[in-house]
């Protein structure tokens, strides 16, 4: 049990680092978001088929007749979950690249997206699931450090008064694209908790495949109604789009859905919010790469990082357990 924790634990760490890497891509598409949406969900599904098929072929090899009988008794679940799984990750996905087309910057898209650390386990107490005291301390922890990393990249100065400036309270300012990536925080919230619902319950191989059906279906409908996509677009923004439909939807929403099977969906909303400083090292890496430029993170920046990674340090910390009477 204890080594499917841990797998769970590196499984969604891995998630974590392609998604910010994925920020980066993301930032340098020229399409609109419901053909960026359909493009890379399209990308994602040709990745997927051959293995869920091999999958298939493999895991059915011992004993066809009675894997096939296991797979009828999953289908009904298998549908709902990939419907309602599909459903959250196009519309969260959707509001967050909306909000980024409209103006809102990877950084403060990054900081309010990962704040689903916060309202998992709140949407969770609705549900019956309980939080354990340290997990909420741990909570606030990284949600002090994603302000640091991601609020503050335009300051130099290490100081109190430099973090409550003019610059920095104007950064907190809600404007119209800024609404739809709060909008999308609450729905990656829905995303990661029917994932931990329906994870456990059918093959997570043909949950992601059937997650990324959906969403590219409803991508495509909403990209002919409200836009105009040109192939000559696309093609421009192919490399960004096929990063992000192999690796960030391809692998690491289906890796998700793996690692969530094995991990309590509060410490899993932490995990994935460590894409935010992975995003930071990898825009650090590409300004290295393309341009030459060496571009340090601020003292700010180092300290939000730190607290978010001690956060997910402590929050591993075995439960005390209660002495018998």
């Amino acid at each position: 049990m204890k080594s499917r924790k841990t797998l769970g634990f590196f499984l969604l760490l891995f998630c974590s680092f392609i998604w910010g890497s994925t920020f980066v891509a993301q930032e340098k598409t020229a399409v609109q978001p419901f053909t960026y949406l359909a493009m890379r969900s399209v990308v994602a599904i040709i990745f997927l088929l051959p293995v869920v098929i091999g999958w298939d072929v493999v895991a059915g090899r011992k004993d066809r007749v009675k894997y096939r009988e296991k797979c009828k008794k999953e289908n009904k679940t298998l549908m709902i979950g990939g419907l309602l799984c599909g459903f959250f990750l196009f519309v969260a996905s959707a509001a967050q690249q909306i909000g980024m087309y409209m103006g809102t910057t990877a950084g403060k898209a990054g900081f309010i997206t990962a704040t689903y650390l916060l309202i998992v386990p709140i949407l969770g107490l609705f549900i019956g699931k309980k939080v354990r005291g340290l997990h909420w301390i741990c909570i606030v922890l990284a949600l002090v450090g994603l302000f640091l990393l991601c609020m503050t990249g335009g300051i130099a100065e290490f100081s109190l008064s430099a973090l409550f400036s003019s610059y920095t309270l104007k950064s907190m300012t809600v404007s119209t694209a800024d609404i739809f990536v709060i909008a999308s925080a609450f729905l990656f919230s829905f995303q990661i908790l029917a994932v931990d619902k329906y994870s456990a319950k059918v093959d997570c191989l043909k949950l992601s495949f059937m997650e990324f059906s959906v969403v590219a279906v409803l991508s495509f409908a909403f990209m002919f109604l409200f836009e105009k996509p040109t192939i000559e677009g696309i093609l421009d923004s192919w490399v960004s789009i096929v990063y992000a439909g192999v690796l960030s939807s391809g692998v690491a929403y289906t890796l998700q859905i793996f690692g969530q099977k094995y991990t309590n969906p509060n410490i899993a909303a932490m995990l994935m919010s460590l894409e935010s400083p992975f995003a930071l090292v990898s825009s650090i890496i590409f300004a290295l790469v393309i341009t030459g430029e060496n571009v340090l993170p601020t003292g700010y920046e180092a300290v939000g990082c730190l607290l978010m990674f001690s956060a997910i340090v402590v929050s591993q910390l075995p439960e005390k357990k209660k002495k018998a009477a």
